[in-house]
């Protein structure tokens, strides 16, 4: 229960580089919030713990080996969490930069289709700041977190 079949180390290795391994798999398969994750998305993260756990603990079940495990991509989180907070060029190699869907109402294709947008994403944030249409907005980003944000045209009057 106690006794790993590991060294300590083995497991810190492993943690890191499954980590970074799906840090930048994710990175890399553009920008979604956690709430808005479509039903394959969540099948995809579920599956991929799966995946990886063995490759992180390589076959051990004792309790030690869990606790290192989960401490090392904790603490990992943290300091990336902070070396990102203190580089800008951190920042932007692991979050990225809010994309321009929309500017002055002429829609980006080329930066949904980049970001696996649908036209039916964008709409519903169009809906939710109030425009009904392309035309009637001055800007809409995909922020890094996968949100989109819509500033309407201001209305003359």
């Amino acid at each position: 229960m106690w006794h790993a079949s590991l060294p300590w180390w083995e497991f810190i290795i492993r943690g890191l580089i499954i980590y970074v391994f799906l840090i930048v798999t994710l990175r890399l398969t553009g920008k979604r919030q956690v709430g808005q994750l479509a039903p394959f998305d969540l099948v995809l993260l579920l599956v991929l713990s799966n995946a990886v756990q063995n490759a992180m603990n390589g076959g051990d079940n004792s309790i030690t080996g869990g606790l290192i495990s989960a401490s090392t991509l904790i603490v990992l989180n943290g300091l990336v969490g902070r070396a990102t907070t203190k580089s800008k060029t951190l920042e932007k190699l692991i979050e990225g930069r809010p994309e321009v869907l929309i500017h002055n109402g002429k829609l980006y294709t080329e930066v949904m289709e980049r970001e696996s947008l649908t036209h039916h994403e964008v709409n519903a944030a169009l809906r939710a700041a109030g425009c009904s249409s392309v035309e009637e907005v001055h800007c809409a980003l995909l922020e890094t977190t996968g949100q989109i944000t819509v500033q309407p045209k201001r209305k003359a009057g």
